[in-house]
């Protein structure tokens, strides 16, 4: 997703995603970061690549069968432990009219449960959060903190903002994910190579150093999620997934942005970066949702997905893009915007899988 910054009043966290369009300036200092969906290498239809869906008789997420496929890790995650054959179910949540507080009460009565995950967003001047009131005791927080370019990194400008947030995040007292600089491998973000001068080392770079004041901090409460999107874009040899990748020292968890937006199957979205990273660290898909073509489009997308996240075990979170607050922008995301949508994702919140 490509950023815009949007703040509500009272409240944080919130995000103006405009699918499609292109990037939003950036906003004052406090305001927060927001994305767009991006799938634009996509074809209109696209049904193409692996896409490993799930067979008749497997339309219920529970009776998943679990395919032969590449070895998968068995532990990691850091401070938010990666369980083996469960796969936690969060989202970035935000509903029109209500407070965080009244839209977490909304999802514990349709669902049973809490999230496990809640998603949040910053910009890069911004000060990230010490508490955060409302979250349920057995909630992570994730936190997804934009970036700048590679050289006002590397040079130091940003050590004290970078040592400052490191400190916020600490004094929560409690496990937080951190997704620094996402969609790296886009060509939407400052951080990118292609605004870089199709140099993806600086990224690297980039990030080191920032875990580096994170541990001069003693922030060890941090669990360090990197997460490109689905496809790269530009196609380019620079700009391969893999050049981004900081080395199996500085991530727990490799995450990765993915949205059904012109009928792209689960496998589209999300085998390859299994096929790359399986082995060496748990998965965690950080952003998703589907399109609403009418009739049960939205639903059985939806069952897919609980699905094929079940038949590929290395896979221990699902973060909804649970909202229906995109500036100028007609899609709802949100799980409830039928009767049969919300079904599925309840049954998908209510499978064992998803228990962890």
């Amino acid at each position: 997703m490509n950023a815009g910054i949007h703040r509500a009043p009272g409240r944080f966290g919130r995000r103006q995603a405009v699918a499609g369009l292109a990037a939003l300036a950036v906003a004052p200092v406090a305001a927060l970061a927001v994305g767009q969906v991006r799938s634009r290498s996509a074809p209109a239809e696209a049904t193409t690549g692996p896409v490993h869906t799930p067979s008749a008789s497997a339309s219920a997420p529970g009776k998943a069968t679990k395919p032969a496929g590449p070895a998968i890790v068995t532990k990691g995650g850091g401070t938010v432990p990666f369980r083996p054959g469960k796969a936690m179910l969060g989202a970035y949540l935000d509903l029109e009219g209500l407070s965080e507080t009244q839209a977490i009460k909304l999802r514990r009565q349709q669902t049973g449960r809490d999230p496990r995950i809640l998603h949040y967003f910053y910009a890069w001047q911004d000060t990230l959060p010490r508490s955060i009131p409302w979250l349920p005791d057995d909630t992570y927080p994730m936190i997804s903190w934009r970036g700048t370019d590679h050289a006002s990194i590397l040079s130091g400008k940003f050590d004290d903002l970078i040592e400052r947030n490191a400190r916020q995040l600490k004094r929560l007292g409690r496990p937080v994910l951190l997704r620094w600089g996402w969609e790296m491998n886009g060509d939407w973000y400052a951080w990118s190579a292609a605004k870089n001068g199709n140099n993806a080392a600086g990224y690297v770079a980039a990030w080191k150093r920032i875990r580096e004041k994170f541990a001069d901090a003693k922030a060890d409460n941090v669990s360090w999620v990197w997460s490109p999107n689905w496809n790269d874009e530009p196609v380019a040899a620079w700009n391969t997934k893999a050049k981004y990748y900081p080395g199996d020292d500085m991530v727990d968890w490799v995450g990765v942005s993915g949205y059904n937006l012109h009928r792209e199957l689960p496998g589209t979205l999300f085998q390859p970066i299994y096929d790359l990273y399986s082995a060496r660290k748990p998965l965690m898909i950080t952003e998703t949702g589907s399109v609403d073509r009418g009739g049960r489009t939205k639903a059985d997308w939806t069952t897919a997905l609980a699905t094929w996240v079940e038949q590929h075990p290395a896979f221990g979170a699902v973060v909804w893009f649970d909202t229906d607050t995109h500036y100028n922008y007609h899609e709802k995301w949100r799980v409830d915007t039928d009767p049969r949508s919300l079904a599925a994702y309840v049954a998908m919140a209510k499978d064992p899988h998803f228990a962890a």
